[in-house]
């Protein structure tokens, strides 16, 4: 009877404790669920900030939610730059402190002595490529699946310059890296929605599982190790690569800047071989000469936005650069910016919550005929000739790279990659379109091609 008893009130109390540890997830859920973005909610409306009207053009700034997560859509530069001045880095995906120490320790990995070690990996990786297609073409084959190449060849460049892997194992490595990058992508269709990540566990376990980044101890934890290595990787690669996709899709459609670029590169190389210090004289002289006249000391220092400077060549603004900034206020490779706010912040007298999630519409920006005219959806290089921001009404409405104090940390290695790439290939290539293209761009963490990119191309 004792042991009866006994079992009875250890079952009693067991259902006990099973009911207190439910009633608190419950509570838990219902105020993750319910209470906080009902208060979100709330506070966004007494501050002004509602929802998307129901007929186009829609608002540049206006709030949406994805199922319990409130987000702050921004395609305003004007308010962007009061986000900015009123947060600067508390506006941000990680801590402050964390994002400082890690930026303080990758900025090394950037250093102009680093960066010319780098330059002739950059030259072999394309001649290899190049190298491929003259036998190609020598077959009777001249058609070219652009981005495929691109990628592969700038994906070679980052395994071997950032990771030290080279051969088989790069090409491991990149299908890998691959593999997560489509894993992510899918993984986050669910955001906002509680429990996603048993709503999709086989994604969810694909985008933790496939990787061979392995990380040592050190100043970064293991997971941040590998968190920065993949970033790294997708930034370095996507950037360039998917920069010098679209400038080949948009050359083959306007033929004369491939003339105008190859008497550039000429020039400026001649028939020798590229040298690091031979990048510099891509350039076209104009009047911003007295602005930012670098040392050889401070060659690769880090640079302000638009990214028009390359290696700290005294003349600033270059037809090749034309291009580049060109291709990416039409084709940006990051199709937005996203930030969280950490805490109530004030903006012009109104308040986003904390938690709320900031979406800078990127594309938006770059093609808003309020900021760029009546020709924004047209490829017109000369449009920074002379203007540093291409002629938008605000420096805020181009931001390829990002913005502020995070802007991208690797943009001077993604220049010299760029342009080493560009000036072999055009330097031996024509490119022409192929009839069998389909113009159809999606979004896969980056803006690429939907059908692929058959380009047809020709020895000179």
């Amino acid at each position: 009877m004792d042991q009866f008893l006994g079992v009875s009130q250890f079952l009693y109390l067991f259902f006990n404790v099973v009911v207190i540890v439910l009633s608190l997830m419950f509570l838990k859920l219902f105020k993750r669920c319910w209470i906080s973005p009902v208060r979100a909610q709330t506070k966004l409306r007494q501050n002004g900030f509602v929802g998307p009207a129901t007929s186009f053009p829609l608002r540049k700034v206006f709030v949406y939610w994805l199922g319990i997560e409130p987000f702050v859509y921004v395609a305003d530069p004007e308010f962007l730059s009061d986000i900015e001045r009123c947060i600067g880095e508390e506006l941000g995906k990680t801590k402050c402190d964390d994002w400082t120490r890690h930026r303080h320790m990758i900025t090394p990995a950037f250093s102009p002595l680093n960066l010319k070690g780098m330059a002739n990996m950059m030259v072999e990786s394309t001649t290899n490529m190049l190298d491929r297609w003259a036998i190609q073409i020598n077959s009777g084959n001249p058609v070219f699946d652009m981005e495929k190449e691109i990628v592969v060849t700038a994906g070679e460049i980052s395994a071997k310059t950032s990771f030290g892997v080279t051969g088989e194992n790069a090409t491991q490595f990149l299908k890998n890296l691959r593999a997560m990058q489509l894993a992510l992508f899918h993984s986050h269709r669910y955001v906002g929605v509680p429990f996603s990540g048993i709503l999709d566990f086989k994604q969810t376990l694909e985008a933790k599982g496939v990787s061979l980044l392995k990380a040592e101890k050190g100043e970064f934890t293991a997971t941040e190790l590998v968190d920065e290595c993949k970033t790294f990787f997708f930034a370095g690669v996507e950037t360039t690569a998917l920069a010098l996709t679209w400038t080949f899709m948009l050359l083959a459609i306007h033929p004369k800047w491939q003339d105008t670029l190859r008497d550039e590169i000429r020039q400026v190389i001649g028939d020798s071989e590229i040298e690091y210090k031979k990048l510099a004289g891509l350039k076209k002289s104009n009047s911003f000469r007295h602005r930012f006249p670098p040392t050889t000391q401070q060659l690769f220092h880090l640079l302000p936005p638009p990214f028009s400077i390359v290696f700290g060549v005294r003349n600033w603004v270059m037809q090749m650069s034309w291009v580049m900034n060109e291709v990416l206020r039409l084709y940006p490779s990051a199709l937005n910016a996203q930030r969280q706010a950490r805490r109530d912040i004030e903006v012009n007298g109104r308040v986003i919550p904390n938690g709320t999630n900031i979406w800078i519409d990127v594309v938006a920006m770059h093609h808003d005929v309020d900021l760029w005219g009546d020709d924004f959806n047209e490829f017109k290089p000369e449009r920074f000739d002379g203007d540093l921001y291409g002629g938008c009404k605000n420096k805020m409405g181009f931001m390829p790279f990002g913005f502020g104090g995070r802007m991208c940390i690797g943009r001077n290695m993604a220049f010299m990659e760029y342009k080493i790439l560009f000036s072999l290939v055009l330097s031996r290539f024509e490119i022409s379109f192929s009839p069998g293209y389909r113009h159809s761009p999606k979004h896969v963490f980056s803006l690429r091609p939907g059908y692929d990119l058959p380009l047809i191309v020709r020895a000179l």
